[in-house]
Order: structure tokens, then sequence, then C-alpha cells
């Protein structure tokens, strides 16, 4: 144990989890601790914000630091509502969600510049999250999902938690979602993926749409930077 350790709260899934998601154990060049909360499945996540999931991440959380935790994180971007009762649970720096990124990416920006969001599934993205991300109302951002990319693959395999994941079909309906987002808005300048299982195909939406792209594993390695 270093004192440094990042710790992560992990969903009970079954889906594979490729390197440079934030729940794969190679990921990151600093040592991860994980605790996985029993019962917490993508859909009670993503789609139900399910309130009752708040008791057993904060259990998880302080669970974390016990094991020499010095920072936390989570492997959903949906679970950001959670943000200021894990942080007060934990004690140490929370960081539920890429979505914390959105201010400091809009003020890196500019004014009148506009920040992509692409999110796993956009009709559950709701104004709540935003909030509780610090995105207001008048925060200039454009959200576009995985859920209508091509077939859905991606969406449908990380929500329904299958057993198997084709990351060839994955990375061209983020190929796909990318480009129809910055093509319904030229005006982006710059774009966050929320979710946690995203990550491992940066590099394709930087290439189609030639924008700055952050995600969760780079704000992990900014606070980890500072422990």
């Amino acid at each position: 144990m270093t004192g440094r350790e990042v710790g992560v709260l992990i969903l009970d899934t079954r889906f594979p989890r490729i390197p440079g998601d934030v729940g794969h154990p190679g990921t990151f060049e600093f040592p991860v601790l994980y605790e996985r909360i029993r019962g917490a499945s993508p859909r009670r996540a993503v789609r139900e914000t399910d309130p009752s999931l708040l008791a057993p991440f904060r259990e998880g959380a302080r669970a974390l630091v016990r094991r020499g935790a010095a920072a936390i994180t989570t492997t959903c971007g949906f679970l950001v509502p959670f943000q200021d009762a894990l942080a007060e649970a934990a004690g140490v720096p929370v960081l539920t969600s890429s979505l914390l990124l959105v201010p400091l990416v809009t003020r890196l920006c500019g004014p009148g510049r506009t920040v992509g969001i692409l999110t796993i599934e956009r009709r559950s993205l709701t104004p709540a999250h935003l909030a509780a991300a610090g995105i207001g109302p008048a925060t200039p951002i454009a959200v576009g999902g995985m859920e209508d990319a091509g077939a859905g693959l991606f969406a449908r395999q990380i929500l329904d938690d299958e057993p198997e994941l084709d990351v060839d079909v994955c990375r061209a309906e983020h190929r796909v979602a990318a480009r129809r987002l910055v093509a319904e808005h030229p005006e982006i300048a710059a774009i966050v993926l929320e979710c946690a299982n995203m990550p491992p195909y940066r590099a394709d939406v930087q290439a189609v749409t030639g924008r700055p792209v952050w995600d969760l594993t780079d704000l992990v390695r900014l606070v980890h930077a500072g422990l």
C-alpha cells in the first residue's frame, strides 16, 4: 500500500471490461482498489437512478477508505446524483462521473463554445444529473446518445449486462454517434464521454470529430496526481 491508491466503486456486472474501461485492472498505471456493489446493475444506476443504491455505495466508499483509498471514483457516470453524499461519507476526494469535467471544459473552450456530451443513453440523462455535476441551464452543451447509434449494440450490451462485448461493432457505433453529434452541432468545441465504459473508444471519437475529447480516466489521473 502506497497511500496513493484510487478506489473504484464498481457496478455488479458481468459484461467484459476491456483495457481503458475504468473497471479494467490494467487501465491505470498506479494502484487501484475495487469494491463491487452487489445488486447495483447498470439498469438500476442508469435508467432508474435508484435512490436505494445510495446506502450500499456509501458503505462501499467507506470500505475503500478503510482499505487505504486516498480518492474514489465509480464505473457509472449516472451515479453523479450521489456525488455530495459519497464525498461526505468518504472524507476523501470523490469523482463519481466524468460529467464533473463539463464545467471545466466549458471554461477552457471559452464563451460561446459548446461542449458535447456523448452518453450511453440520452433519454436517461436528466437535468437532475446535469445539475448534480454543476452543469446549469445556461451551460452550452449538446448531448448525443449511444442507444440509437447503428444497432445500439454498445448500449444494449452494457445496460442489459450481456456476457459478451463486440468491440469492433462498439467501436463503429462510437464513430457513428460522434459524427452525428458534431454534424448536428458543428459549434461543438470539445467532447466529454459520460460513460466509464467509453474511454477505450476515445481515439475513435477524436478521429472522426477532430475535437479534443476527455473522459473519466483523465479526471482520475488528474486527481491521483495530487494525492
